[in-house]
């Protein structure tokens, strides 16, 4: 049996939103439309096919990139060409046809076994992410039709540091909950109006809640269980409801 090849690969994934909701016809433009977008974004990086693995999941696409392609590049060209590139193809298509988009860059360890199937827990934790409330919600408010997420070992290792073009306030610590925990991570872009507060805090609510029991100006004569019992003066002496 051969042993699966063990890989250090940046990790790439991008998914479609609501791919399910459309049609045969427009699932299949769709998908054209995606794999062009991930091959101009990567060649801008210099990560040709040669440099490369991907694997099709339908409405999402995976990529594990040799190391060799600077991390540096690969993430400027998903902050700017990727964005650039789906108006351009956006721009031009029928609102039925409209694409938009979640992606992750991560780093990490993967197996490839003699199936060319891919197992890994980093693999796993960056599908996590993609997979993740943060990162959908912060796609619903966009209005640029993408989002995109760095895995804490990018931030750490790139982000962190200001390089030229990757301006590290526009990234905001997000926490990913799993079945696992919770997971950390660095979203590009606002941060969505409703999301789980970093590093486990307690959550942040969209708008304040609500109150509760009654709300009225005047004078309450008995207020048991949010229910008035006996009069309410509204206003001066005499006027009582």
């Amino acid at each position: 049996m051969t042993q699966p090849q063990s890989l250090f690969r940046t990790l790439l994934l991008i998914d479609t939103e609501r791919f399910s909701d459309r049609d045969d016809v427009q699932q299949g433009y769709l998908r054209r439309m995606l794999f062009g977008i991930v091959d101009r974004v990567l060649l801008s990086a210099g990560a040709d096919p040669s440099r490369r693995q991907r694997a099709d999941r339908g409405d999402a696409v995976m990529e594990l990139i040799d190391p060799s392609v600077p991390l540096t590049d690969l993430l400027r060209a998903l902050m700017k060409d990727a964005p650039g590139e789906l108006h351009a193809v956006n721009r031009l298509a029928a609102s039925s046809a409209q694409l938009r988009l979640r992606a992750v860059l991560a780093t990490g360890f993967v197996h490839v076994d003699e199936f060319d199937g891919w197992v890994g827990t980093d693999l796993n934790n960056a599908c996590r992410l993609l997979d993740g409330d943060p990162l959908r919600a912060a796609l619903r408010e966009r209005r640029d039709d993408y989002a995109l997420c760095v895995s804490e070992s990018v931030h750490t290792g790139i982000v962190a540091h200001g390089h030229l073009g990757i301006p590290k306030d526009e990234f905001h610590a997000i926490t990913v909950p799993t079945k696992n925990g919770p997971m950390g991570a660095w979203l590009h872009g606002p941060l969505p109006r409703s999301q789980p507060a970093p590093h486990g805090g307690p959550a942040v609510p969209a708008t304040p809640p609500a109150p509760s029991g009654l709300d009225f100006r005047g004078t309450n004569h008995g207020l048991v269980a949010n229910q008035v019992q006996g009069d309410i003066t509204f206003g001066g002496p005499g006027e009582r409801r």
